[in-house]
Parts: structure tokens; C-alpha cells; sequence
């Protein structure tokens, strides 16, 4: 059980909400052996152009993209569907609707919280993928650390995030709708790797 603080961030407590969800999926992934081969990868990497199809919306949106630095530029669906070209994978096809840019605030943060902190955890699965011959020029680019660094870029986008003012309610939004979002994610998983 995690005690609140008044000293804890909104970010600190998203990942302290979400710890199970996100803990699940992550040993989810990686009982997919994605390393094992270029396939495994491509697996992956579907899953990831699966989640990113679903919020690229998001990133169309005026009221985020002045709340959140270089919206724009966190992006990552065209490199996730250039990786599976790379990769010789087809697009994956649609099962639901993606999410719509006026989405209310607080669903729209929780979103992008779990794209941005999977975009910080993609250094280490980068690392991983050189082994089979990956990088940023082919087949592993959405991995690729931002070029001011991904624990810089981390920091500047939960900064923002902590920094929008939000009711008790409003926050219990934002931890339902990342949480939702890591289901989301675990969903498509199951779908790639059954």
C-alpha cells in the first residue's frame, strides 16, 4: 500500500497507481520473447503501432499541445510504421476506434503518460534489439532515445504534466484512464502473441 504525501508529484503517484498494471504487462512482453528473432521483434513492434494508432490523435490536440512540450515532436507512430516496413509487416488493421482529440484533459494526460513512460522504458529494449542487428536507420528507430536524451525528455514532459492544475476527481481520471490505457496495451499484446 503506498502512502500520499503531499509531496508527491502527479507523476509519482500515476506510477505508483498503475505499478501492478504496468508490472503485468512489462512480464507480459518480455514472456513473448521479443528478442528472440526478427519475427518476435516484429510482434513487438506491432503491438506498439497497435497503442500509437490508438492516441496519434491525441497529439493533433491545441489545448495539449500547449500544456505539454514539443507535443509534436513525442510523436512516434510514423517511425513505429517505417520500423515494420523495415521489418517487411504489414499495418495492423483496426479492432476499435482510436481515441479522439477532444478526449476530456485528465484521460487525454493519463494517455500519453504510458506513451511518454514507454518511449523512456524503449532505451533499454533498444539496447536489446542491436543484437539483432536493429537500430534508429532500420527496424528499431520508435526505440531510439530523443536527442536531448530520453531521461531529459522524460523529465521535461512529467514536469508539464505535474504542472496542470487539476481537481480530486480530475486526478482520479488520470490514474484510471493510464491504467486503462496499460490494459489497452496488454490487450493488443495478447492479440499479437496468442
Amino acid at each position: 500500500m503506498t502512502i500520499e504525501t503531499a509531496t508527491e508529484t502527479r507523476s509519482q503517484r500515476l506510477k505508483a497507481a498503475t505499478r501492478d498494471s504496468h508490472g503485468a504487462l512489462d512480464k507480459r512482453i518480455m514472456a513473448g520473447d521479443i528478442f528472440a528473432s526478427r519475427g518476435q521483434f516484429a510482434r513487438f513492434v506491432r503491438v506498439q503501432y497497435r497503442f500509437h494508432r490508438d492516441i496519434d490523435a491525441l497529439y493533433d490536440s491545441p489545448g495539449l499541445d500547449a500544456l505539454l512540450p514539443d507535443l509534436e515532436g513525442r510523436r512516434r507512430l510514423p517511425q513505429i510504421s517505417r520500423d515494420l516496413v523495415d521489418l517487411e509487416q504489414a499495418l495492423p488493421t483496426a479492432a476499435a476506434a482510436p481515441l479522439q482529440p477532444d478526449l476530456p484533459l485528465p484521460v487525454a494526460l493519463g494517455w500519453l503518460y504510458v506513451a511518454e513512460g514507454s518511449n523512456l522504458g524503449g532505451t533499454i529494449l533498444y539496447k536489446m534489439a542491436a543484437k539483432l542487428g536493429l537500430d534508429a536507420g532500420f527496424g528499431a528507430r520508435h526505440l531510439a532515445a530523443h536527442p536531448d536524451g530520453a531521461a531529459r525528455h522524460w523529465r521535461e514532459f512529467t514536469a508539464a504534466l505535474d504542472s496542470v492544475v487539476l481537481s480530486a476527481g480530475q486526478e482520479q481520471q488520470v490514474i484510471d484512464a493510464a491504467d486503462a490505457a496499460f490494459r489497452s496495451v496488454h490487450g493488443h499484446v495478447e492479440e499479437e502473441f496468442a
